[in-house]
């Protein structure tokens, strides 16, 4: 099983595998093409039926751009000029793997196309090269133990914590400072997203929310305060996302806001240091490399289930693991917060991570409180485990019709809003597949 540091990977949304995964392969491809001027990208699957919204051409153009090859004669760094790149869409053409490839080549002077490579983003800003392995790929599993009863037991067998068998198999590789970077990051999201106003980028036109929720917040009894700051750290993080903004992938970027939101407020709240926050981020990094392990973390695989759900399940691990509970009440706590959103589709409205993506994440942070709540009033003995809950939902995602992972051809997707909103032109451009 690989390290927690693949769970939590700092980027820009909105979304990892959309936008992370194919910039990430363009700059994978050029390091071993350093000589190419002109590349063609074809994107297939659900790559195609929702890159504009996720902006996945500004991705791999931005990847294309700004990368500087150092000139073999001189040493010195030339710039790479914009707009040398091509881009084929083909949103009913799946790629045997998985359902977010696509397929990098080389144009010479004569405009043909040599030394493709095929590329999946297969969630959480992972990506697979057929052609040439990818170091982090290749790399040895940190974590020998690969189910959460393996883990259970050796913490039960030594009685240590789920975060100190974390530091135990990464103390010397330096998990705790990129916890420590991770914990930054998400801090910088939430105070940034909480001072914005105005409209999201693209054409739903959808106002920012977290600044007000933020505000009205502060006027509530006890019980409504809490859950509105949670709702506003959420609403911002996210929000911030949908913008292209830095945050971090807890598992992906669709469900970036469900953490951070939650960590700050238990630290605004209960003015828990930052050692115990970064002992939180262990325990839910374990909670979702199971997932990414024996599952998957992708919306295109498995829905938003893999993302939300593992987000919300991950979350409530953190607050169980601050709020002092035992390796049973922590496991329970992770188990409902996943149970709870099995079936959860990924049909977001025009393709952007917007509606109802947002909106999930608030949610998605409350229920995390919830399940940490039932967990610590209970003995921590249920009747499903989380294993068996990870397979059930890598069964579900499976048997889900793929018009309801983020194709943008079912459920929500579906809703037809140009009757109330002259949008029918601009909306277009972001369905691509209505053109094919």
């Amino acid at each position: 099983m690989k390290s927690v540091k693949e769970v939590y990977k700092i980027g820009k949304g909105p979304s990892s595998s959309h936008t992370m995964g194919p910039f990430k392969a363009v700059r994978h491809y050029l390091e071993n093409h350093p000589d190419t001027d002109h590349l063609h990208v074809t994107l297939y699957g659900s790559l195609a039926a929702t890159g504009k919204g996720h902006l996945t051409d500004v991705a791999i153009k931005e990847a294309f751009s700004t990368w500087c090859p150092t000139d073999r004669e001189t040493w010195e760094r030339k710039d790479r000029r914009s707009g040398d790149v091509m881009i084929d869409w083909k949103p009913q053409e799946s790629l045997q793997l998985h359902p977010n490839g696509m397929k990098i080549a080389s144009v010479n002077f004569d405009g043909d196309l040599y030394d493709k490579w095929t590329y999946y983003s297969i969630g959480g800003g992972d990506i697979i090269c057929m052609e040439n392995p990818i170091e982090s790929e290749e790399a040895d599993d940190v974590y020998d133990m690969t189910t959460m009863t393996e883990i259970m037991n050796w913490c039960n067998s030594t009685g240590r914590s789920l975060w100190e068998y974390v530091d135990l198999k990464e103390k010397d590789k330096g998990v705790w400072e990129h916890l420590e970077l991770v914990w930054k990051v998400m801090k910088e999201a939430v105070q940034r997203g909480i001072e914005q106003d105005g409209a999201l980028p693209g054409p739903l036109n959808l106002r920012r929310k977290a600044l007000s929720y933020h505000v009205r917040a502060f006027g509530q009894g006890d019980t409504f305060k809490t859950r509105g700051l949670v709702f506003a750290y959420a609403l911002a993080v996210s929000e911030e996302n949908a913008s292209g903004g830095t945050i971090v992938t807890a598992p992906t970027c669709g469900s970036c806001g469900v953490m951070p939101s939650i960590l700050y407020f238990m630290q605004e709240r209960y003015k828990f240091s930052d050692d115990r926050i970064l002992k939180a981020l262990a325990t839910s990094g374990l909670i979702g490399c199971v997932v990414k392990h024996n599952a998957s973390v992708s919306g295109a695989e498995v829905g938003c289930q893999g993302e939300v759900g593992v987000a919300c399940a991950m979350a409530a691990a953190a607050v169980a693991q601050l709020m002092g509970g035992s390796p049973s009440q922590i496991e329970y706590a992770a188990e409902m917060g996943l149970e709870h959103h099995l079936g959860l589709t990924c049909d977001p409205l025009c393709g952007l991570v917007q509606v109802p993506c947002i909106e999930r994440n608030a949610i998605a942070a409350s229920r995390a409180l919830d399940a940490c709540t039932y967990s610590a009033l209970s003995d921590g003995k249920h009747k499903i485990d989380y294993d068996r809950i990870v397979e059930v939902m890598k069964e579900t995602g499976h048997d889900l019709p793929s018009l309801y992972k983020e194709t943008s051809t079912g459920g929500i997707a579906k809703i037809d809003i140009n009757k109330r909103r002259g949008f029918k032109k601009i909306l277009d451009t972001f369905h691509i597949h209505n053109k094919d």
